[in-house]
């Protein structure tokens, strides 16, 4: 597989739910599936981890923030 298969896109990123899975945290960052685990479990992830029993999910807040993202909805709040 190549890297692009594994890039998010723009439009990706705007459509994700209020919450993701660590793996699809880790593809928005460009981060290996082993990294990103062994990151999570050592508290070294880029951004805070929400923990739900045995699974970390992350905030698209929080992802958006430090990608960022700019929903078009929040390009004109700021206008």
């Amino acid at each position: 597989m190549t890297s692009t298969e594994h890039e998010m896109t723009h439009e990706e990123l705007i459509g994700l739910p209020v919450a993701v899975p660590l793996e699809t945290a880790n593809r928005a960052l460009g981060i290996g599936r082993t990294r990103g685990y062994d990151m999570a479990k050592r508290g070294a992830y880029p951004i805070r981890l929400m923990r739900h029993g045995r699974q970390y999910r992350v905030s698209r807040y929080d992802l958006h923030r430090h990608l960022g993202v700019t929903a078009p909805c929040d390009q004109q709040l700021a206008e």
